[in-house]
C-alpha cells in the first residue's frame, strides 16, 4: 500500500491520485449500457430474459419466472437459524427507530394580512429497489433500503436482485419476508434499472431508484437520471480513519481490510500524526490478510487503492480527510468529539475505539448507503427524504395581495411577461 508523510516531495501528487480513486470510467461501459438500455425499452420482458441468460447463466422460460414468490421468502425465513433471525429483527427494529426520526414534516405559516405559506411532504408512489447480488448478497441493503421508503410512506416497493444460476440467497429472501415485500424480481444490472426506470410487462416503471451497484448500474443510474429520481451515483466501497496515539493499530488493520475485502477497487486510508502507529498498523494489515478467506480480494485492494499517511499533527490529518470526503470515516482518538465539529465531509461518521464501520453496516441504525469518491461533499445518506418530495403552500387573501401584487405586476413587467402582470393586476383594487 502507499506509505507516505506529508512533508515528501511527493506528496502533492501521490495525494491527488488518492483523490481521484472514485472516478469511474464510464465511457468505457456507457455504450454497452445505452444497448440494454434501448433494448428494455423496445422489448422489455422479452429483453430481460436475454440478458438474464447472458450475465446470470440461467434462461427464464415464462414471464412468471422473473419473479421471487412471497412463499419461497417465508421458507427462507422460517428456516433460518433462530441466532440469525433474531439479529435480523434487531437490525430492522433500529434501522426502522432511526428512520423515523428524519420524517420531514408538512407545515402552514399565516401572516396577519391573511397570507397562508407552507410546505407539504408526501411520498413518492412506486419506489425501485436495486440490491446487488453479484460476488456477494446483501440482506443488509435489503433492509436499509426498503426501510426508509416503508418509512416514507411509500405503496408499492420493487426489488430487483440478480440471481446468478437461478440461485436467490436464502438470507436476502428472509429479509424479503421481514420487511414485507412481495415485489421482487430476479433481474441486475443495467437491465434492472432500465427495467424499473421505463417498465417491461413484469416490472412497472417506478419514481425512484436507490441502491447500490457496480459500473454498469451506476451508468445505467446516471443515465436514466431524469426519466425517474435517484439516490446518488455510488462507486467502490471506501474508509479513512483518523488515528491518534491511544488507537489500537491491531483494530485499525482490521478496520480498513473490513473494506479491503468488499471489492479489488475499494480504498482504505489511516491519516495519523503518530508514524509508530503507522508502522505497527502496516505491519498488522500484513498479519490479518493471511487469515481473511477473501484474502485475494482484500490484498489487491489494499496494495493497489490503500494508503497510509503520515501528517504533522492531527489538525493537518483533519484537514487532509476534509479533502477525501470518505463514505466511512473512523474517528479513533482518546476524544473523538472533540474533532467531530472539525468533520466537514463524510458519508458516516464512526466515533472512538468502540465503534468499528462494521456496526454501522448492519446494527447500529442509520443507513449504509452513502456517498463514496468524495461525493460526499455534496450527498447525503439514503434516507427517508429519498423517496419524499415537497410541494410548495400559498394562499393570498384579498388584503394580501392588494398590499404586495403592485411588486409582483412591476417585477413582471420588468421582464416583460405582461400576461404574469395582467394576471396579478386584475385582482388589485
Amino acid at each position: 500500500m502507499i506509505f507516505i508523510n506529508s512533508s515528501d516531495d511527493s506528496f502533492k501528487s501521490a495525494f491527488d491520485e488518492l483523490l481521484g480513486r472514485g472516478k469511474m470510467d464510464m465511457d468505457h461501459v456507457s455504450g454497452i449500457v445505452q444497448g440494454i438500455i434501448d433494448e428494455i425499452k423496445s422489448d422489455k420482458n422479452a429483453a430481460l430474459k436475454k440478458h438474464i441468460e447472458r450475465f446470470d447463466n440461467w434462461a427464464p422460460s415464462t414471464d412468471a419466472e422473473l419473479k421471487i414468490s412471497t412463499e419461497s421468502m417465508k421458507a427462507a425465513y422460517d428456516e433460518l437459524d433462530p441466532t440469525l433471525k433474531d439479529a435480523l429483527h434487531l437490525a430492522y427494529d433500529r434501522i426502522k427507530a432511526y428512520h423515523e426520526k428524519q420524517l420531514p414534516k408538512s407545515w402552514f405559516d399565516t401572516e396577519a394580512n391573511g397570507t397562508i405559506l407552507g410546505q407539504k411532504v408526501t411520498p413518492v408512489d412506486r419506489a425501485g429497489l436495486y440490491i446487488p447480488g453479484g460476488k456477494a448478497a446483501y440482506p443488509s441493503s435489503m433492509l436499509m433500503n426498503v426501510i426508509p421508503a416503508q418509512v416514507a410512506g411509500v405503496e408499492e416497493i420493487i426489488v430487483c436482485t440478480p440471481t446468478p444460476d437461478n440461485e436467490p440467497n436464502a438470507l436476502l429472501l428472509a429479509a424479503c419476508h421481514l420487511c414485507g415485500v412481495s415485489e421482487v424480481f430476479k433481474v441486475g444490472g443495467a437491465s434492472a434499472i432500465a427495467a424499473m426506470a421505463y417498465g417491461t410487462e413484469s416490472i412497472p416503471k417506478v419514481d425512484v431508484i436507490t441502491g447500490p451497484g457496480n459500473i454498469f448500474v451506476a451508468t445505467a443510474k446516471k443515465m436514466v437520471f431524469g426519466e425517474v429520481q435517484i439516490d446518488m451515483i455510488a462507486g467502490p466501497s471506501e474508509i479513512g480513519v483518523l488515528a491518534d496515539e491511544s488507537a489500537n493499530p491491531h483494530h485499525l488493520a482490521i478496520d480498513l481490510l473490513s473494506q479491503a475485502e468488499h471489492d479489488e477497487m475499494a480504498s482504505s486510508i489511516l491519516i495519523t500524526p503518530f508514524k509508530r502507529i503507522a508502522d505497527e498498523t502496516a505491519t498488522q494489515i500484513e498479519a490479518w490478510l493471511k487469515k481473511l478467506p477473501r484474502e485475494e480480494i482484500a490484498r489487491k485492494s489494499i496494495e493497489e487503492r490503500g494508503a497510509i499517511i503520515v501528517t504533522e499533527d492531527m489538525d493537518e490529518a483533519v484537514r487532509l480527510m476534509n479533502e477525501i470526503a470518505p463514505e466511512h470515516l473512523e474517528i479513533a482518538t482518546a476524544n473523538p468529539f472533540e474533532l467531530l465539529a472539525s468533520i466537514k465531509h463524510a458519508g458516516a461518521i464512526f466515533l472512538g475505539h468502540n465503534t468499528p464501520e462494521a456496526i454501522g453496516d448492519y446494527v447500529a441504525g442509520p443507513n449504509h448507503t452513502l456517498p463514496t469518491g468524495g461525493t460526499a461533499k455534496f450527498y447525503s445518506p439514503l434516507g427517508v427524504e429519498n423517496f419524499m418530495k415537497k410541494s410548495s403552500i400559498i394562499s393570498f387573501s384579498s388584503q394580501a395581495i392588494n398590499e404586495i401584487g403592485e411588486a409582483c405586476a412591476l417585477m413582471a413587467n420588468t421582464e416583460g411577461l405582461t400576461a404574469h402582470e395582467q394576471s396579478v393586476r386584475v385582482r388589485l383594487k
